[in-house]
């Protein structure tokens, strides 16, 4: 395994091409000398500093097209600061991430400004989500899509706050697309709606964290019933093992909660894809019936004209 070079410089007889490696931690080295750099060499320091979590992760291919230069660059830049390698470069900086983290956010230090929290937060979600656009495996969807269509009915399970969330956004996107469908977070209940689905029928069960027992019983019960099991959550869980199909989203671990932004983001993005396939699928129908729902929010909705002209009606007889 290698490791990390001491403080002192290496010569430029055992790494050729290195330069001494200043004391300190890799971050703040990185930090300290970006404007001392070329600006090539700068770009990939700007890069990994917006989210080394990330960096430590990916490839060199990867990192060269996040700062927008070749890949000699990457191991130039490495170099730069006294590692003959990137992977050298990488162990460094993933041990200087282990024991310099705020817990605040996996790329957030704790002397960085209000504009560097802000841009390296922004940056995180938008990698995340980059990756989740080159990974989604849209012929999983098109199934997906497919039995949603098809299903009599569709009950969607969720465990925690997080994921209730997002079965509650899930049923209420499938109501406006008129299909039968209900959530619900309570162990019994969902229960006993598995006891009641059968073929033909849907349990779409939500769950990040993917392991709730309650919720891996109600699956199986379902599933054991016929219905079809549909699984949004990360590759490789227990809920994953039990589906009929996965919605695989694999995102980076939050350093406060087991849930964290990017995992709200990465679900509610995934809906988004799914229901307009779905959509796709139900035909132009569909698309009229949105439009009638949203006329009919923008007239009779607690936000509406008419809706506030009643109210005033009723305080003034």
């Amino acid at each position: 395994m290698a490791k990390k070079h001491s403080s002192s410089a290496p010569s430029a007889s055992t790494t050729p091409g290195t330069s001494a490696a200043p004391a300190g931690s890799l971050l703040q080295q990185l930090r300290d000398r970006q404007a001392q750099l070329p600006e090539a060499q700068a770009a990939v320091v700007r890069s990994i500093l917006n989210d080394p979590q990330a960096a430590v992760a990916a490839t060199v291919e990867v990192i060269a097209q996040n700062a927008g230069v070749s890949m000699p660059t990457i191991v130039r830049t490495c170099r730069s600061f006294g590692y003959a390698s990137v992977r050298e470069f990488m162990v460094a900086l993933a041990q200087d991430l282990a024991v310099s983290g705020t817990f605040l956010h996996r790329s957030v230090l704790k002397d960085d400004s209000a504009e560097d929290v802000a841009a390296k937060i922004v940056h995180a979600a938008t990698s995340s989500l980059t990756h989740l656009g080159r990974s989604l495996d849209m012929q999983v969807i098109d199934e997906v899509a497919s039995h949603l269509a098809e299903a009599k009915r569709i009950d969607c399970y969720s465990v925690g706050i997080g994921s209730t969330f997002i079965a509650t956004e899930l049923q209420i996107r499938l109501m406006r697309l008129g299909r039968n469908s209900n959530a619900t977070y309570d162990a019994h209940q969902q229960l006993i709606s598995a006891s009641n689905l059968g073929k033909g029928d849907v349990a779409f069960a939500v769950s990040h964290v993917g392991r709730m027992p309650y919720m891996l019983e109600s699956v199986r019960f379902a599933r054991s019933q016929g219905a079809t099991v549909i699984a949004l959550t990360q590759p490789q869980t227990p809920l994953a093992q039990l589906a009929d199909l996965v919605l695989e989203i694999a995102v980076p671990q939050d350093a406060v909660m087991r849930v964290g932004t990017e995992t709200y983001l990465s679900h509610l993005v995934v809906l988004e894809v799914l229901m307009v396939r779905l959509a796709q699928k139900l035909g132009p129908d569909v698309a009229r019936k949105l439009q009638s729902f949203r006329q009919t929010l923008h007239k009779h909705g607690f936000d509406s004209a008419e809706f506030e002209g009643s109210q005033q009606s009723y305080s003034h007889p």
